[in-house]
């Protein structure tokens, strides 16, 4: 199967779509997920097309898994969380929805549940999260 190239991420990477920018390196882009199941849920993205790790390169993975280790740290300190919850999915029937590599980062307390899947975040309350998780990074 191929890129498209219409993808909402692709579309969030060249600016068509607004997305509230966590974190930006040369190689990958973070933003907060606009349906988050957790506070502070975002996502990491490679900046280049690749539908999912099976069709990504060893150099995008690398670099998706460095940024995802630095967000973590952040997300854990900027929510007092206690661990995260990575998530990655491949092909539809892997539960990938959107074609283009992304990673889920998702906070976690201990004894609270992942909100359901599917229901919009006001956008004032992702830009106060977004907020926290800049300041985490300084």
């Amino acid at each position: 199967m191929s890129y498209d190239n219409d993808n909402i991420f692709a579309k969030i990477l060249r600016g068509e779509i607004p997305s509230e920018k966590l974190y930006e390196d040369e190689d990958t882009y973070v933003f907060m997920d606009i349906m988050p199941r957790a506070d502070g849920h975002c996502l990491v993205i490679p900046k280049t097309p690749c539908r999912n790790m099976l069709d990504a390169s060893p150099e995008q993975l690398t670099a998706c898994l460095k940024t995802v280790q630095k967000l973590s740290h952040a997300c854990m300190q900027a929510f007092g969380a206690e661990g995260i919850t990575l998530q990655q999915f491949n092909e539809a029937v892997g539960g990938q929805e959107v074609f283009h590599l992304h990673f889920h980062i998702l906070p976690r307390h201990d004894g609270v549940k992942l909100r359901p899947p599917g229901k919009m975040e006001d956008f004032g309350v992702l830009k106060e999260n977004a907020d926290k998780i800049r300041a985490a990074l300084g």
